[in-house]
């Protein structure tokens, strides 16, 4: 299993993954169907299927174009707003695309119909691998834009925390950075988030992405994976989990710089796709 990380957008990633016996892959996310379909013909692979994880724009406008390009195209989703969805799925659904094997874990919190992928090979050495879309991101989590910090804490420490350590992480938004300067904020004296910040911003420099990170160092760095550490609950003045976990994310939407606040009618326009023939990168 090949995983083709794609950098779109301002700051989203699309994934192609890849079974390398049969060249058959599918995608996650197909926000930008050029750009996937330069890859799919550089790899030399047939696109199966798409897997989306939550409707805004930016992770499934693609959906539509793809789907008339490639007839019989399957789209995988929990969410009908999700654009062309052929097949709408369930929380611990498992699917297989040759021996890739998918297992669908529903966390609604960002969206009220958000699904993460676990995705493995039977027999194989290799590492299984979460696209976690916008629920988990290396040193953060997303917004509670149709959920709450009860549906968060679910997600994060019952659902994609219990997964295997070793489990690789493909977030949905290159935002490492902010998130380990937030982190860093918590717990000044962390001293796996001073590394990995150090880190992130190398690759930052760079312009090389951050993904993947694994399960087991998100643990060690990333706040909302650690509510129930001593220097974590005392910069948020809770102990109780989801009240950290609450305190956490208003902490985080409120450390942006106001210049990075986006305006509301431009968030709307982005959603509408308004913006879509500027934003392609070539």
């Amino acid at each position: 299993m090949k995983v083709k990380v794609i950098s779109v957008l301002e700051d989203n990633y699309m994934y192609l993954v890849i079974e390398e016996s049969t060249r058959e892959a599918v995608a996650v996310d197909a926000a930008v169907p050029k750009r996937l379909l330069e890859i799919i013909r550089k790899e030399d692979v047939v696109l199966r299927a798409i897997l989306t994880t939550h409707h805004h724009w930016d992770h499934a406008r693609g959906n539509e174009e793809l789907a008339q390009l490639l007839p019989g195209l399957q789209v995988f989703g929990a969410d009908e707003r999700i654009g062309a969805l052929t097949h709408r799925v369930t929380h611990g659904q498992e699917l297989a695309f040759g021996a890739i094997r998918v297992r669908c874990l529903f966390t609604p919190c960002h969206t009220s119909g958000h699904m993460c992928y676990f995705m493995w090979e039977d027999d194989s050495p290799d590492a299984p691998a979460l696209f976690s879309g916008d629920t988990l991101f290396v040193g953060g989590c997303g917004q509670f834009f149709e959920g709450t910090a009860e549906q968060m804490h679910t997600n994060l420490t019952q659902i994609l925390g219990t997964l295997p350590k070793d489990t690789k992480v493909f977030c949905g938004h290159e935002c490492t950075v902010r998130n380990l300067k937030f982190a860093l904020k918590v717990e000044p004296e962390n001293e796996a988030v001073k590394e990995k910040l150090a880190w992130a911003r190398r690759r930052d420099d760079e312009d090389l992405p951050t993904v993947p990170s694994t399960l087991q160092e998100e643990f060690l760095y990333n706040p909302f994976l650690r509510l129930t550490e001593e220097p974590v609950q005392r910069f948020t003045g809770r102990t109780e989990p989801v009240e950290v976990l609450r305190v956490l994310r208003s902490q985080r939407d409120n450390f942006k710089k106001p210049k990075e606040r986006p305006n509301p009618q431009a968030v709307l326009a982005f959603d509408w796709g308004l913006f879509a023939p500027f934003l392609e990168k070539k």
